[in-house]
């Protein structure tokens, strides 16, 4: 399977017999779900796959829209004396983008709320302080979660916020800003599948029921490769997987390279017991 160009969705179609039920009157409401921006930590040494959570930015009202920008590079080349332009050349795509709409309102409490939201998007664009400390600085890496809709892993390019309410005393409480993330990555082609490079990763939330086995069966069609997605993420229990967890699914072109590289490791760790 690979990975999604903008969005991956879960659970869909239990949504969608659930609001069905709920039309019909003998199904619940369905769930309120609120969107929110995932922080994930930077990469070490400049690979491609997020680290582990290190803070979210949730919304206070849901978006009302989702922009998504998708393109792609062609060139031609200019031919002298022809009438009519020559033949395109496509380069590759271009990055996904993906601008939301956040709005901030604290007019009922009249405290500093608004501000403090506002300011933590601005962190995005700038060095985490463990990033800094370690010299290779690097914001947060962001990714987009609304219920069963999970967005690519991507960063901050810009934040534009407008102030348009304020206290007597010039407190903002009400401000709208838009935020636009851009990808990462995907696809990395012609790369030797021997040099370690990393490939772009989908990102699965735990649901009820998941399992290491059923997630590799889905994902490469082969239970076994279980250990490969243990390995990914730093899963010391397979058998304890915490519902809601994002659990990065290595790509199917990075799938041998992982196994062979954790037969490995075991048996070094075999050798090194045995001595």
């Amino acid at each position: 399977m690979s990975s999604p160009v903008a969005f991956s969705a879960a659970g869909g179609a239990a949504a969608a017999k659930g609001a069905k039920g709920a039309k019909g009157g003998g199904g619940t409401r369905p769930k309120l779900e609120h969107a929110y921006l995932e922080l994930r930590t930077p990469p070490p040494g400049g690979g491609l796959t997020p680290g582990g959570p290190c803070g979210r930015i949730d919304f206070q009202f849901n978006p009302k829209e989702l922009s998504l920008t998708k393109a792609a590079a062609w060139k031609r080349t200019p031919a002298k004396g022809a009438k009519s332009a020559g033949p395109p050349e496509y380069q590759g795509p271009q990055p996904s983008k993906l601008t939301v709409e956040m709005f901030f309102d604290a007019s009922d409490t009249q405290d500093t709320s608004v501000v403090t939201s506002v300011e933590q998007l601005f962190t995005c664009c700038v060095p985490t302080n463990e990033t800094r400390q370690q010299q290779r600085s690097s914001p947060p890496w962001v990714v987009f979660h609304w219920g069963g809709l999970t967005g690519f892993p991507g960063y901050v390019s810009q934040v534009q916020a407008k102030y348009t309410l304020f206290t007597t005393s010039g407190v903002p409480i009400r401000a709208v800003c838009q935020v636009t993330m851009e990808e990462i990555t995907g696809d990395t082609p012609g790369q030797n599948p021997t040099s370690g490079a990393l490939h772009a990763r989908r990102v699965h939330r735990v649901r009820a029921g998941d399992t290491l086995p059923l997630l590799a069966w889905r994902e490469y069609g082969d239970p076994a490769a279980w250990r490969v997605i243990a390995e990914a993420n730093g899963i010391d229990d397979p058998m304890r997987l915490a519902n809601g967890r994002e659990l990065l699914l290595p790509a199917l072109d990075e799938l041998e390279r992982l196994e062979a590289t954790a037969q490995e490791q075991g048996r070094s760790a075999g050798h090194d017991r045995r001595r």
